[in-house]
């Protein structure tokens, strides 16, 4: 056989598996909300916040505005923001007239070990262990997360169902060109490395949660030994995902309505999205990255160069691309996207490869996973 026959054979095997053999990953849609159930929990979100004047605002005013029949207030712990963060918290609170329901406190200083989010949100959940009265659900979500009115309620019917931690992957935003063009693959991707059905599935042992919305038991918090325990993890929602699944069901899914307001305008904005984390998901280990692009070149790029070999395998070739594009049609349809867009995957698929061999790079530069002016490397990281 030629080695234009075993590449074309392995790309179309791998789009096999992908389609038929990993959870279905690529048909995950918005799910029907949970039954109502007979009580409401109480719940506290806790906000991370740093230098997040310009979404704050809309941001608690989404939260504080839901519809929730529990009770429910908001921790805002602004982890020293240099600009007017605190302030346009208030102001949001304020607006709705709803100012008791909203406390803010300011982080102590980033000790060694620890990622700054993770610490901000530790500092929250220690004011918590100090009330008297204590919830028993716990929000974790980001400062620059809009959650429709409903989405407090439908989390919580979510861990009614007797589920220990319920995630949602929010809309991302994207206007931009850019954004237009990167984001859908970014989620298709997401769902295809932790396959949703799978994560739902309590025998499963794939684990995984969104990092901006997530809904947790706080008896589930102690019982993995708090946000201590993953303090240095650079992807901590899907560490806090594994821990949570060891002792009980998880559940993840998608969002359509609840938004991320964080702006990815130009491609370099992604691409540094991606560096920043992609090296910590492959463990820290080049052989790993190597493994890994070489996979995705089989799956994603060849496909596309066997097709235009003019080659006996070049049939293969395209089956493999259509299949690619077939797969990532659902993802593009939840983002309002043309069809047309989906044959372009490959091109897109080579710019994360890039993005993920310059996120070793950064790693070996010490400047891996630079975020809000922090590079924030794990205690563990070699």
């Amino acid at each position: 056989m030629m080695a234009s026959d075993v590449i074309a054979a392995a790309s179309f095997g791998i789009w096999l598996y992908l389609l038929f053999g990993r959870g279905g990953f690529w048909r995950e849609g918005v799910l029907p909300p949970a039954p109502t159930p007979e009580r409401w929990p109480s719940v506290i979100a806790v906000v991370p916040a740093r230098n997040e004047a310009e979404f704050v605002g809309e941001a608690l005013r989404s939260l504080l505005g839901q519809d929730y029949p529990g009770e429910f207030s908001v921790i805002l712990v602004d982890d020293h923001s240099v600009d007017r963060t605190a302030q346009c918290a208030r102001e949001a609170a304020l607006t709705l007239g709803v100012s008791e329901r909203l406390e803010i406190i300011h982080a102590r200083s980033l000790p060694p070990g620890w990622t700054g989010k993770l610490w901000a949100l530790n500092e929250g959940l220690e004011e918590i262990g100090r009330r008297t009265e204590k919830p028993e659900l716990i929000l974790l979500t980001d400062a620059d997360i809009v959650h429709h009115a409903e989405n407090l309620r439908e989390l919580a019917a979510r861990i009614e169902t007797g589920v220990d931690l319920a995630s949602l992957m929010v809309r991302l935003r994207a206007e931009t060109f850019a954004e237009r063009f990167m984001i859908p693959a970014f989620v298709f991707f997401f769902e295809m490395l932790y396959p949703f059905s799978w994560i739902r599935e309590p025998m499963k042992r794939t684990a995984g949660a969104a990092g901006g919305c997530v809904l947790v038991r706080r008896e589930v918090l102690r019982r993995i030994g708090g946000i201590q325990a993953i303090r240095g993890e650079i992807i901590d929602d899907c560490a806090l995902g594994r821990a949570a699944k060891q002792g009980g069901p998880i559940w993840l899914g998608l969002s359509g309505k609840t938004r991320s307001l964080r702006p990815y305008p130009a491609l370099g904005d992604i691409w540094r999205m991606v560096a920043r984390t992609a090296y910590a998901q492959l463990g820290y280990s080049p052989s790993v990255v190597a493994a890994t692009v070489l996979g995705l070149a089989v799956a994603f790029v060849a496909p596309v160069a066997v097709s235009l070999s003019g080659t006996e395998s070049a049939t293969l070739g395209v089956a493999a691309w259509a299949a690619m594009s077939f797969a990532f049609l659902p993802t593009l349809r939840l983002y309002d996207r043309s069809p047309v867009w989906a044959p372009l995957l490959p091109m897109i698929a080579i710019i994360y490869m890039g993005a993920t061999v310059d996120s070793a790079r950064r790693h070996w530069l010490g400047k891996g996973a630079e975020w809000k002016g922090r590079i924030q490397q794990p205690s563990r990281a070699g």
